[in-house]
């Protein structure tokens, strides 16, 4: 039996209480719909910043109303410590989606990201000690490793920070390894690459890659390449976040707990790659597709060259195993991502 079989079997068994920040967002959404698949009570704060009531609208249809019931929602900001305690009274474990999740957001609204991600964190991290929280587990991000030129990135090193968004990602670990030596909470960091899937949003300035390019793709509209195109990335299906999440919040191991970890597939996609991969899948639901080509432009500032994780130590000390690849998530997420993003 593999650690994620085990893990759901004990959840079955006995029913924990959740608490998701973010809940209304891509990532926090998913986790959502897994844990009431899982028959677990779940708390969700969310102020809709960039998550969306259509996500929760669908988590309801695909879970059924007697499921739906074990989940109860407050609209609220991390950025309030009122709002913190309050979600965390009676939980088990906190899964701390709730963030400003842009690069070039970040540069362009520092002190906004600063508040969000590390003013958000520490609140949530105050309310976990305070309320005697057995767990913390929150999302970090691959920004961390900077500068690092080396490859697979390890956890143990990383280089200088890109950009206010890294910067923000690593004072969250920061904080956590703080509270962890101070007051013995529990907490867990994943370094997430690239998270994909469905209910990843494509829109404004700063939206994800795959979403925007099947969107372009499906408009017939440019699709754009900051750079050469050899640029490259870890891309990593949600169901591989999510599982990360849940092996984090309930292993038994104690060598496990009290550290961050990678979480991705392990293998690193050019975007030139990622464009063939999209245009491949796409060219039967828009014949004008034929001789499609990327539109390239200006690397953009505050990215790296190339991305790709070791996760070895998830492997070890967690069991994570992910079940999805590149084009194995494309495959599972592409009638969702026809069926909403045009």
């Amino acid at each position: 039996m593999s650690a994620m079989e085990a893990a759901t079997e004990s959840l079955r068994q006995s029913p924990r209480t959740w608490l998701v920040t973010g809940v209304a967002g891509f990532i926090g959404s998913n986790l959502l719909e897994r844990l009431l698949q899982l028959d677990q009570r779940v708390v969700g704060l969310d102020n809709f910043f960039s998550g969306s009531p259509r996500n929760l609208a669908e988590v309801k249809s695909s879970v059924g109303p007697g499921k739906w019931e074990r989940f109860t929602f407050t609209e609220g900001d991390v950025r309030d410590p009122k709002a913190c305690l309050e979600a965390c009274r009676s939980v088990d474990y906190v899964l701390h989606q709730a963030g400003f999740c842009s690069v070039p957001g970040s540069i362009e609204e520092p002190a906004l990201c600063n508040e969000v991600n590390v003013c958000g964190t520490v609140n949530m991290l105050t309310a976990a000690r305070d309320l005697g929280v057995a767990r913390f587990v929150y999302a970090s991000s691959s920004s961390v490793y900077g500068d690092s030129p080396e490859l697979p990135q390890k956890e143990e090193v990383i280089g200088r920070p890109l950009s206010p968004y890294s910067v923000t990602k690593r004072a969250g670990e920061l904080y956590a390894a703080a509270f962890v030596a101070t007051c013995g909470l529990e907490a867990v960091g994943l370094r997430y690459f690239n998270i994909f899937g469905p209910r990843q949003d494509a829109g404004g300035a700063y939206g994800a890659v795959i979403p925007a390019w099947i969107s372009a793709m499906l408009r017939g509209e440019p699709c754009f390449i900051n750079g050469t195109g050899e640029t490259s990335r870890d891309f990593c299906y949600v169901e591989n976040a999510v599982q990360a999440n849940l092996l984090a919040a309930t292993t038994g191991n104690a060598q496990a707990v009290n550290r961050v970890y990678n979480v991705a597939f392990g293998e690193s996609t050019s975007l030139n790659e990622l464009f063939q991969l999209l245009l491949d899948r796409l060219s039967p639901y828009n014949t004008r597709l034929e001789g499609y080509r990327p539109v390239h432009r200006d690397f953009r500032p505050g990215d790296i060259m190339h991305s790709v994780a070791d996760i070895g130590r998830a492997r070890e000390l967690l069991g994570y195993e992910p079940t999805h690849d590149v084009a194995a998530g494309l495959d599972a997420a592409l009638e969702w991502y026809t069926r909403n993003l045009p």
